[in-house]
């Protein structure tokens, strides 16, 4: 296919997407799951408008899933405002740390035990399809960062981390292989270098940058009455990149780096505005055309009463949120829509066993087992224990793993459960996710509106 071709059917895709956008939001269905009809539809197994071989396309699949993550990741830490001190996080670590190695244990465990399949393809599936996604979950996600209900705000933090510390696992799973199951040798290097640097190296190192650069910035912004000018965009994009090229040169994990440096930039904006109750953003609505406006002009309402601090770092973050989201939607379709195109060629059908035990034992298993105290009630367990979308996050691992050169068998073997489970996954929690968050809300509402609340 050429790349014009290729534009055309993305084209006609949002524009499918655009004219029934009014329709789809009054049925139970998410736009991932339309996008993957439509690339079945498109695909050999509908009208052939479009054929991908994965194994040719191994290497730029893999860096545009990654580049899709990296603003996703970012997105979700700027949407994230309490202090790390905030009881909040506590399910989040918990979710992104306890529940997902008990989920690589438990899909590990199945593979083996159900499908006879040898213990190296076994950790590295289950390593694959341990992280849950911070592109696909947006429903499930925090709306902005004034929500603080503990379902989303736990999987948004979950979905920041994990696939971050998913990558460990991944390593463990292709040393294995790769050493036919001698990993006595690397295991020291995993455990200290992967493991105990890597992980806290990119948190670190992402969390100083996005405060320092932000801090910098909104000093720098205020001092020269430059709140409106700046293109925003622009130090979104730099911000991405630094912090991970910086994590990566310290051998740390950029996944894990840009999450932090979105958090780092949030606190950065809290600091320097001074409140900790309403978002910038909030308080300033940018109008179209800001860039070119003075200050005085360049917000809705009236900011009289609003220091330069806040409707500098207000547009700031108005128009960082605005660009990642927008990057992050486009990359949501273009991906699954070709998961679509290739689906019925890889498709297995163990992956509905698979599917089934993931989605309704292991994870919620993995969720009820954990000491959450008041944290969290009843419901919001049995909901963050559902919600375990699996998504762009396993087809970056999978293609990271395919470009690793793994056994033509292991290989498809890993391509055809992945892709088959994510499928699966993006159909069931697609179908689920709007009538169950909104029993969840109206319990919420009578729980807030009952006697003594």
């Amino acid at each position: 296919m050429s790349f014009v071709a290729w534009v055309a059917v993305l084209g006609a895709v949002l524009l499918t997407l655009a004219l029934t956008s009014s329709y789809l939001r009054w049925m139970p269905v998410t736009t991932s799951a339309v996008c993957l009809v439509l690339g079945v539809a498109i695909g050999p197994a509908g009208l052939g408008l479009l054929r991908l071989d994965i194994k040719e396309a191994a290497f730029w699949i893999e860096h545009l899933t990654e580049v899709a993550v990296l603003f996703s990741l970012f997105v979700c830490g700027l949407k994230l405002r309490p202090p790390l001190r905030d009881r909040q996080w506590r399910v989040a670590f918990a979710l992104a740390g306890p529940v997902m190695v008990l989920t690589i244990v438990g899909v590990c465990l199945l593979l083996h035990f159900a499908f006879a399949l040898a213990w190296g393809p076994s950790l590295l599936i289950g390593a694959i399809l341990a992280p849950t996604d911070p592109v696909l979950a947006s429903l499930v996600q925090v709306n902005d960062a004034k929500d603080d209900d503990p379902v989303r705000f736990g999987l948004s933090g979950e979905a920041g981390l994990n696939d971050g510390i998913a990558f460990p696992f991944v390593l463990l799973g292709l040393l294995f292989l790769l050493q036919n199951g001698n990993v006595a040798s690397g295991l020291d290097d995993w455990v200290f270098q992967r493991l105990l640097w890597a992980v806290p190296a990119g948190l670190l190192t992402g969390y100083w940058m996005g405060r320092g650069i932000g801090r910098l910035t909104l000093f720098m912004r205020i001092k020269n009455a430059d709140s409106t000018f700046s293109p925003n965009d622009y130090l979104a994009l730099a911000l991405i990149a630094l912090a991970y090229v910086v994590a990566e040169a310290i051998h740390g994990y950029g996944f894990l780096s840009v999450f932090a440096a979105g958090l780092g930039l949030r606190q950065a904006e809290v600091r320097t505005t001074g409140n900790a109750h309403t978002p910038a953003e909030h308080l300033v609505q940018p109008v179209v055309g800001h860039q070119h406006v003075e200050p005085e002009a360049a917000v809705h309402g009236d900011v009289t009463n609003l220091e330069d601090s806040q409707v500098a770092a207000g547009i700031m973050m108005g128009d960082m949120l605005s660009f990642g989201s927008l990057v992050e939607r486009a990359m949501e379709v273009f991906l699954v829509t070709l998961l679509g195109v290739v689906l019925v060629a890889h498709w297995d059908w163990r992956a509905l066993m698979v599917a089934l035990v993931l989605f309704t034992v292991i994870r919620p298993l993995a969720v009820w087992l954990m000491p959450w105290g008041s944290l969290l009630n009843g419901p919001q367990r049995w909901l963050i224990g559902w919600f375990g979308i699996r998504g762009i996050g396993s087809f970056y691992y999978l293609f990271y793993a395919l470009n690793h050169d793994l056994l033509p068998s292991v290989a498809t073997l890993c391509a055809d459960l992945t892709l088959s489970v994510v499928a699966l996954s993006i159909l069931v929690h697609g179908i689920s996710t709007q009538p169950m968050l909104a029993r969840y809300e109206q319990h919420n509402r009578r729980v807030m509106s009952s006697p003594g609340q």
